[in-house]
């Protein structure tokens, strides 16, 4: 039993530690990842949706919070000019449902 409560509270932090939090850094150098915004959905590695509220956001599925100090983020992003210098490459979507990964071997950037 005592194992199985041990697992189990590792488990959930391990889900509650990947809550897509995302601040959004003025220069390059103090960035966890570098994102270009695409102008088409097709282009993208994954599909984001902007939550409202911090509790929405989602484990590693999209949903993004963008909080208004890096100390409360998960991952410090700097958006870059061009596709070229981009690690991962997004298109914002207007409903939560649209949100998630099409290319999923870029997972491993947001955890």
């Amino acid at each position: 039993m005592k194992k199985i409560l041990i697992s189990t509270g590792i488990l959930m932090t391990a889900v509650f530690a990947n809550a897509q939090k995302i601040y959004s850094v003025e220069y390059e150098n103090q960035a966890d990842i570098k994102v270009f915004v695409v102008p088409y959905e097709n282009q993208a590695d994954l599909k984001v949706y902007k939550v409202k509220y911090q509790n929405q956001a989602g484990g590693n599925d999209g949903k993004w919070f963008f909080t208004s100090y890096s100390n409360q983020a998960n991952k410090k992003v700097y958006f870059v000019e061009y596709a070229n210098q981009a690690d991962l490459k997004i298109y914002f979507v207007n409903y939560e449902n649209q949100a998630g990964w099409k290319n999923s071997s870029k997972k491993s950037l947001l955890y």
